[in-house]
């Protein structure tokens, strides 16, 4: 009845549930747990006041009466909160912590992706991979990874949901790793909010590329060159047998025309385009050269694509699993001073071969870029064959030029080998020698 807090009132027994006729789920189960345990700690709490109140009485002045000791509610607050209130508080937050921590890590993690596994096996060298012993030092790799994933995992989502309570004794029941330190020698102090915030803001107001006029120019890139290629030998196969001369003729005429043709047709388009007022709409004055810049590069891009699509589609020519458009070349088997050679020659074969290859690199090489052509200037756009591309070109070309000459190769050996001794001196020799031994008429014969 008195409105004073007690221990009783400030840590109410907790009421079990009603009991359940059938069979406790796991949840329930620790939840009757941590009720008994609550109670257990509540009847231990009981115990140590009581041995409390024996203490005190025994330590008060005999000549004092022991009834008129005061109860344990009227003992001086210090004692009673270093005695009773604070130890139950913490023995309350210590065991509602780990309770709740118990709770979180029970719940099931989220796995890892076997994709990012792959990925990790994708960087470790093949070397590294060969042999049974390395396949099972592999696995066991990989599930540590896992258990490590899944042990920060947990820890991570712990650490979320839960807010660790500042107890001493918590330190000691839990044996837990530290977090890993920070990369020694790396800064991380600097922000890059601000300058990421400049640089998009600078890339927004310069982004031109949404400007209508870059979509006008990317129509008339694609009208025009999206079936057409510099040099095409795709039918060269039905027309016949080429030399190499004709060979090399017909690629420069090929790539004069398609220059001209281009640079009247696709060219003056863009010109036009840009010789009206409207092409210009929205575009500030300080921002004239990074638009013409953004012009610039779509119109090299353009080109530059043009260029590798007809470099593509010649090396496909030579396709080794597909011989259906390979070239003819007319080769003749010559002699002359006593020798047997191909003409021309295997060398000048591949040469003009590859001469076909630099010949495309060479062409709208000398496009001017719109500012300079506005204004008398001599800048042109870089429409150069990436190095590599080139590289891949010559290198493949050359590949399946000595896979497709093994033919004329063995059936110039044939020839050699069997009328090779006619024509080295080797058969005269054999002549001579037999005159001069003066054989008989029989031999002769």
């Amino acid at each position: 009845t008195s409105n004073k807090r007690t221990l009783r009132t400030l840590f109410r027994p907790a009421a079990l549930p009603p009991p359940v006729i059938s069979e406790t789920s796991p949840s329930q189960k620790k939840l009757l747990a941590y009720h008994k345990g609550k109670e257990q700690r509540e009847m231990i709490i009981q115990l140590l006041i009581d041995r409390a109140l024996e203490v005190y009485y025994m330590n008060v002045d005999e000549t004092d009466e022991r009834d008129a000791a005061p109860p344990i509610t009227e003992l001086p607050s210090t004692v009673r909160n270093y005695f009773f209130i604070k130890p139950l508080k913490i023995l309350s937050l210590q065991a509602d912590y780990l309770f709740l921590k118990d709770c979180v890590q029970s719940n099931p993690m989220v796995p890892i992706q076997q994709q990012w596994l792959r990925s990790m096996l994708a960087m470790v060298p093949e070397s590294l991979m060969e042999g049974r012993d390395r396949e099972l030092l592999t696995e066991d790799l990989l599930k540590e990874v896992v258990r490590d994933y899944e042990k920060s995992m947990q820890r991570c989502v712990l650490r979320r949901a839960l807010i660790k309570p500042d107890i001493k004794e918590l330190d000691k029941l839990e044996e837990e790793a530290p977090l890993p330190l920070l990369p020694l020698g790396l800064d991380f102090s600097s922000t890059w909010r601000n300058s990421y915030i400049k640089a998009k803001n600078q890339i927004i107001s310069t982004l031109h590329i949404l400007h209508p006029t870059m979509k006008t120019l990317l129509d008339f890139g694609y009208t025009a060159f999206f079936n057409f290629v510099v040099v095409d030998f795709s039918s060269s196969r039905l027309k016949g047998p080429v030399d190499c001369k004709s060979l090399k003729t017909d690629a420069s005429l090929s790539c004069s025309k398609a220059e001209d043709k281009i640079m009247s047709t696709w060219y003056q388009k863009v010109v036009r385009l840009f010789t009206q007022s409207e092409a210009l709409d929205g575009v500030k004055l300080d921002q004239l050269e990074s638009f013409y810049n953004c012009v610039a590069v779509l119109m090299s891009n353009q080109l530059k694509e043009l260029l590798q699509r007809t470099t593509k589609a010649f090396v496909k020519l030579f396709d080794p699993e597909d011989r259906s458009c390979l070239p003819l070349f007319k080769m003749d088997l010559t002699f002359d001073e006593n020798r047997m050679e191909f003409y021309p020659s295997l060398q000048d074969l591949e040469e003009a071969i590859l001469f076909v290859v630099d010949c495309i690199g060479q062409t709208l090489q000398n496009v001017q870029t719109m500012p300079a052509l506005l204004t008398g200037g001599t800048a042109t756009l870089d429409a150069e064959l990436p190095p590599h591309i080139v590289q891949w070109a010559k290198s493949t070309l050359e590949k399946s030029i000595r896979d497709n000459l093994e033919g004329p190769k063995e059936h110039f050996k044939g020839y050699v080998e069997s009328y090779g001794w006619l024509v080295d001196g080797t058969a005269e020799e054999r002549i001579n020698r037999f005159i001069a031994e003066q054989p008989s008429f029989d031999e002769y014969t």
